[in-house]
């Protein structure tokens, strides 16, 4: 198995992830993209990419600092305020909402044809979204909305597929799932860790100023940004399953 990559990796390489022009980054709550790909957001940014967010549901049932009595909706609301903030801090203006209903209060169907039809709209060449595959995650919106990215992902070129969404084709050329066990491709992010950090602390409904949770979370960022530049011969990195337009089917090799 371990040739079988070795073959696939010489005779047809893996593009790297700032080789693209257009990128979208779905995520199953607000501030999951700051968390997961933050940095190489900034970065992105910063080289002059195209960047969008899709942020699929509305966080209403998100441990929350709002004030005690708050109504869902109030929350849902100053979620997503967060969120435009957040991206904004990245470097990032173009900021979509599907509006779904936190907590996996949503069809698998609705989810798919919410991110087909941003995919229609922006055209991305390559999507982003939290690896599914982890082993470990078990919270349904970010196993859903990894699952359904996947399959629009691999689905967005063809146009009679597409038509079944009621939207046009668009020819997405890879995947590259964040929050994953087993990255594959890595982004140099040292330079970018602070307006990570700036981008978190946005979402103060989740992370107030001082509380132990945000601190906690910096921690493991900073030992998992050193661990994947050790990986990448970087000084700091973010790392990424990635899979291109080749490696999305048949090939079982190419996602390990």
């Amino acid at each position: 198995m371990g040739c079988i990559r070795m073959i696939l990796r010489f005779a047809a390489p893996m593009p790297r992830v700032e080789a693209f022009d257009r990128y979208l980054f779905v995520a199953p709550h607000p501030d999951d993209i700051e968390i997961g790909a933050g940095a190489t957001v900034a970065r992105l940014c910063a080289l002059g990419k195209k960047v969008s967010f899709l942020i699929c549901t509305d966080g209403r049932f998100g441990m929350t600092n709002a004030p005690e009595g708050i109504s869902e909706e109030d929350l849902a609301q100053l979620r997503k305020e967060e969120a435009i903030r957040g991206a904004k801090a990245l470097g990032v203006t173009d900021v979509r909402f599907l509006a779904l209903r936190d907590g996996a209060g949503y069809t698998f169907d609705a989810l798919k044809s919410g991110i087909a039809r941003i995919v229609s709209d922006f055209q991305p060449d390559i999507l982003f979204a939290p690896d599914p595959e982890t082993g470990a995650e078990c919270h349904p919106d970010h196993l859903q909305v990894g699952c359904a990215s996947r399959e629009i992902a691999c689905m967005a070129p063809y146009p009679g597929i597409m038509a079944g969404y009621g939207v046009t084709a668009s020819p997405v050329r890879a995947i590259a799932f964040y929050m994953t066990a087993h990255p594959n491709r890595y982004v140099p992010t040292a330079l970018y860790r602070a307006r990570q950090r700036q981008a978190i602390a946005c979402h103060v409904s989740q992370y107030p100023p001082g509380c132990s949770d945000l601190a906690s979370l910096s921690t493991y960022l900073t030992l998992r940004s050193l661990v994947f530049g050790l990986r990448s011969l970087h000084r700091g990195a973010e790392g990424f399953r990635m899979l291109d337009s080749l490696r999305m089917h048949c090939l079982p090799e190419a996602g390990l």
